[in-house]
């Protein structure tokens, strides 16, 4: 069956109409990134990638690629045997590696000539980063954005996962991110993924949204973690209604000490991830703080630092960044109880929040 190339701009357009998404490069290029929903069939492995570069830059090209050739035969069979027998006649894969060149290009001819129907994308990886990269300065442009602001503690990404659960569209950025947004937001076990791989998923979020219907979001800083947020995201939440989400401090602290459990095991931990703040809130006070820890009155440690340091950054921020939260859409409270969250999450939908009545 002939094999075609296809251009990542129409490739993108209709990923869903692949069977499956083959990413020929190594392991660590697709580590770093790749296609969302892709599999790793590598053309040549990491150490083989490398000892083939590194011939082609010191020696030759045409020796390289002597040595390469046999390569990348054996691997293809390798992943023909392993992970194509069972393929139906109809089956229609998308292939790709960095640029769309050899690696690729060799794969992708075995399976056409198996008799699948292959398309190439051309321009490879190289290409998708660019799209995507181009579309996420202007997918947010399109949508109507509703975002969540609390300080901390009150429970936003929690009455996210209610509205999510309840049908509602959510952008769920410390998801995406493997973080919550924190100098204790790291997750444990748990690494970030690198901006490339954070942006592929953002992307990929975004472009399933309906246009129709308002996009749930929480008021992030222009950071996630280490993971920078496109700045065209950034100013469209900043430019959007916002939602107040009130919890009483005493519930906040409970809310906290239940979600970082982990720091409440591992006292250690959790006065490592305050040396962060010493240059804000000085020796004295991170030592009192690790002190009170050490002595088990870890809640205490965390009330103060609600009402010291997150509180008063968290409202500077709001009012240098969210103007809309001056005059909020709705002001939502709730008592710390799954039911009364359940019943903030039902009044901002009955307020005719979302779906959006603007948008047609």
């Amino acid at each position: 069956m002939p094999l075609t190339r296809i251009a990542a701009v129409d490739a993108l357009a209709r990923l869903h109409t692949f069977d499956t998404l083959i990413d020929a490069r190594s392991e660590s290029e697709f580590a770093d990134d790749h296609l969302p929903g892709a599999v790793n069939w590598p053309s040549l492995h990491d150490a083989q990638r490398d000892a083939v570069g590194t011939e082609y830059k010191q020696v030759s090209a045409f020796d390289a690629r002597k040595r390469g050739a046999p390569l990348v035969a054996r691997n293809i069979a390798a992943h023909v045997e392993r992970e194509a027998m069972s393929k139906p006649k109809g089956w229609h894969p998308l292939v790709y590696c960095w640029r769309g060149g050899q690696r690729s290009g060799a794969l992708a001819t075995v399976l056409s000539q198996i008799g699948w129907q292959v398309e190439l994308l051309d321009g490879g990886y190289r290409e998708y980063r660019r799209a995507v990269v181009a579309e996420l300065q202007t997918l947010p442009q399109t949508l109507e954005l509703r975002v969540v602001c609390g300080t901390t503690g009150s429970g936003k990404s929690r009455l996210l996962q209610v509205l999510e659960s309840s049908g509602e569209q959510v952008l769920d950025l410390e998801g995406l991110a493997n973080h919550r947004g924190s100098v204790l937001g790291l997750i444990p076990g748990q690494r970030q993924p690198g901006q490339k791989m954070f942006e592929s998923r953002l992307w990929d979020r975004l472009r399933g949204f309906d246009l129709n219907r308002c996009v749930w979001v929480e008021s992030e800083s222009r950071k996630v973690g280490d993971l920078q947020l496109p700045p065209t995201l950034v100013q469209r939440m900043r430019a959007s209604g916002c939602v107040n989400l009130e919890l009483a401090l005493d519930a906040r602290v409970a809310l906290l000490l239940a979600e970082y459990r982990h720091f409440v095991d591992d006292v250690g931990a959790f006065c490592g991830r305050l040396d962060a703040l010493r240059v804000l809130r000085g020796n004295h006070l991170i030592d009192a703080w690790q002190k009170a820890a050490h002595a088990g009155n870890i809640d205490s440690v965390v009330r103060e630092l609600l009402t010291t340091h997150y509180d008063p950054v968290y409202l500077q921020s709001m009012r240098r960044n969210f103007p809309g939260l001056l005059a909020p859409l709705l002001q939502v409270d709730w008592d710390g109880s799954e039911q009364s969250l359940l019943a903030a999450a039902r009044r901002m939908v009955a307020a005719g929040l979302s779906p959006c009545a603007n948008r047609r």
